[in-house]
């Protein structure tokens, strides 16, 4: 039901400890290393808690937990070490498919007006997070006082995400929950992406006017083509 990963069929097809890897992977990768930026962390958190309500023995919630806040931290850990010791070089790496420039300067811009909250404040917050410890490790945080704030924010988005989707598919009745579950997951992942789309329009908003503009006169320049004769 995410846009390239699909967490109800990975459990049906191989079983609960495939689909904890799996949730393992993509939430390490997106918490600390910079390729990750694009992983939807927020739509699989929630959509693995919605999940575990309408699977209960077979999907677990605290085992959902548990993985998550271990990967959450891991991978935070990992970014801010690697920004510890290769960040500023980043600043001089150009744009490419899996790295912005753009979201590592929106994350010093962050972490510069919130300091260490910005650890546990980006969790929530689509490419901020995966920068976030990137920019503490660069800026030379004190390891100490980045881990205490590395600890609450995984508790508050890697296990809280979860139990807010088991809570919201625990209101549901089971029997809309089984026949609907598809339903209920793609407008859970529609709602957790839209503040990530409106960042990236926010974030390219001039560029996609400039495009917009420059078709539209390519448009108005383009010669009316001439009637036949009668």
């Amino acid at each position: 039901m995410l846009p390239f990963f699909d967490l109800e069929q990975t459990l049906l097809s191989g079983g609960a400890m495939l689909a904890l890897f799996a949730l393992f992977v993509i939430i390490f990768a997106e918490s600390g290393l910079f390729f990750g930026f694009f992983l939807p962390g927020d739509s699989l958190l929630l959509a693995a808690g919605v999940i575990s309500a309408a699977n209960p023995e077979a999907f677990p919630l605290w085992a959902i937990c548990v993985v998550c806040f271990i990967a959450a931290v891991l991978g935070d850990a990992v970014g801010y070490g690697f920004g510890h010791r290769y960040g500023r070089r980043l600043y001089a790496r150009p744009d490419s498919r899996f790295f912005k420039q753009s979201h590592l300067r929106a994350a010093e811009a962050f972490y510069e007006k919130h300091g260490g909250k910005t650890i546990v404040i980006a969790r929530f917050m689509p490419f901020v997070r995966t920068f976030a410890p990137i920019v503490a490790g660069a800026a030379a945080m004190p390891y100490r006082r980045f881990a205490v704030f590395n600890f609450t924010g995984a508790a508050l988005w890697a296990i809280g995400l979860p139990i807010a989707g088991y809570a919201l598919g625990s209101i549901i009745p089971p029997e809309i929950l089984d026949r609907w579950l598809i339903v209920i997951l793609a407008i859970v992942v529609a709602l957790s992406l839209l503040p990530t789309f409106i960042h990236g329009y926010r974030s390219n908003r001039e560029e996609i006017h400039a495009r917009v503009r420059s078709r539209g006169r390519q448009g108005a320049a383009r010669p009316l083509s001439e009637e036949p004769p009668s």
